[in-house]
């Protein structure tokens, strides 16, 4: 496994998108407590800025904001909003070396990956454009000569969005180009390790034209909790979209029901990725390698399992541990030293009964972590049952079709599943009988803007391709005496 090495780090050309104040009511601002936190980055420790360190104080302040927009938002034509959303989407796009540079910077992830997650989230903003111009209603035959039913879709109002490290960028372009497109206003809480990517989202949107109180940041890093808590009880904000871990989506939830908020929750995954003894191998062992941190179990047929996990563990020696900016890596930072220590927590426990290191399972300096491929998996170990969010690949033995179907549904979660086979008809039937929201066959990458993102068990409710809606209200107009 090649060292992770020091390089030189780049700094976006456009300074201005590097802000270091929150967002609220069209101006950058600082907490009212002038505290701050500082930023940093995940490869190298530095400190990239500093940002306002806000309470439940501030977050009142920003909702108000959303809430007093609010009305003149939501009036405006779909035709407008669209409009405004692809002026945003064409500015992302004109700005997205320097938003990939801000991305890389606080998440760590190689450049071109982030590239990638910016191009990715702003096809949502282009999507959601083009959506608000169809958020139709209904017109529903009468029982009544003398009456007329309708049905209307308006927007739901304040919303408070809250977001992960993991993907900065595309977390919050998904998210808000839905909720704008509706109508609604926001007051969005991006993770205390990246609110850059935030931050310069809501620059470009200033240049894009929308108008101040429409779209506020609050950043936190001590008082989440507080933050959290006023977003899910204040009676102003009437929804809740949150991308995290189940737990904390169950305590927002019950939070919220003080409030009976609508809700969007997308949490934690299990996903499990299934090769078949009559697949593609070399498609498959490509896929795997690919995304080897976003399956967590790899479920492997006996009578290629030797080949698969032999040529898995090639490929993963190859790959170069270092820092975002580097161009030959391919594998940047873990987050934090907390990841670390649940992707060593994950390993150690699988070592230690009874699986083995095929490579990696060897922490560099700082936040870096070696690929893993571990063989020899079993069900007791906590591997298993827990989301590991590190670069690891468990590979499980299994022989028959039914065995591996119990085995990947035997999860509280259920996001997203992975299998790969040439049979059609077993495709149709694990397809059918996965328990997850989204199924990959002889795919390994199923995120995009106009399919439905989402999951079901406690992976959460709500979809993107759908998930204007899930910013609408519903109402009924009953016209009589006509």
């Amino acid at each position: 496994m090649n060292q992770p090495f020091a390089t030189q780090v780049e700094i976006p050309k456009d300074s201005s998108l590097l802000r270091q104040n929150a967002f609220i009511n069209g101006e950058w601002v600082k907490a009212k407590s002038g505290n701050t936190y500082s930023v940093l980055d995940p490869a190298t420790s530095n400190e990239i800025g500093k940002v306002p360190e806000m309470n439940a104080e501030d977050t009142k302040e920003a909702i108000k904001a959303a809430k007093e927009s609010f009305d003149n938002w939501a009036s405006q034509t779909a035709k407008h909003r669209h409009d405004l959303l692809q002026k945003w989407y064409s500015l992302i796009l004109d700005n997205q070396q320097d938003l990939a540079i801000i991305l890389t910077l606080e998440n760590g992830k190689p450049l071109n990956e982030a590239l990638g997650e910016v191009k990715y989230g702003a096809t949502f903003i282009e999507w959601f454009a083009e959506e608000a111009r169809r958020t139709y209603g209904d017109v529903i035959p009468s029982p009544m000569k003398n009456s007329k039913f309708i049905v209307q879709k308006q927007p739901v109002g304040v919303v408070g969005i809250i977001t992960p490290w993991n993907f900065p960028n595309a977390m919050i372009t998904r998210k808000l180009g839905a909720a704008l497109a509706a109508g609604c206003t926001v007051v969005v809480k991006p993770s205390d390790c990246t609110p850059f990517s935030a931050l310069a989202l809501a620059e470009l949107a200033i240049r894009a034209g929308f108008p101040k109180g429409v779209i506020n940041v609050v950043t936190t890093e001590q008082c989440t909790k507080e933050v959290g808590l006023e977003l899910t009880t204040n009676p102003d904000v009437k929804k809740i979209s949150f991308t995290g871990s189940t737990m904390v989506g169950k305590l927002l939830m019950q939070q919220s029901s003080s409030t009976l908020k609508k809700l969007s929750m997308e949490l934690g995954g299990n996903a499990p990725f299934i090769v078949f003894d009559d697949a593609n191998v070399e498609a498959a062992f490509r896929a795997s390698g690919q995304t080897c941190i976003c399956p967590n179990r790899v479920y492997v047929q006996s009578a290629i399992y030797a080949e698969f996990a032999s040529r898995l563990a090639d490929r993963v020696s190859g790959f170069k541990v270092g820092n975002g900016f580097d161009p030959q890596t391919t594998h940047g930072p873990l987050i934090n030293e907390k990841a670390i220590d649940k992707v060593t927590r994950h390993i150690e426990d699988a070592i230690a009964k009874g699986a083995e290191i095929l490579v990696g399972g060897v922490r560099r300096s700082g936040n870096f972590f070696d690929p893993t491929v571990l063989t020899g998996m079993s069900t007791d170990m906590i591997i298993t049952s827990e989301e590991t969010f590190g670069p690891v690949a468990p590979l499980y033995k299994f022989d028959r079709d039914e065995e591996v179907i119990k085995l990947a549904n035997n999860s509280n979660v259920g996001l997203a599943g992975y299998f790969y086979s040439r049979d059609v008809g077993r495709c149709w039937q694990v397809a059918d009988a996965l328990e997850v929201g989204m199924v990959g066959v002889n795919a390994g990458m199923v995120s995009n803007c106009e399919a439905p993102f989402g999951g079901v068990k406690e992976s959460g409710f709500g979809r993107s391709k759908y998930g204007i809606d899930e910013f609408l209200n519903l109402k009924y107009i009953h016209f009589g005496s006509l």
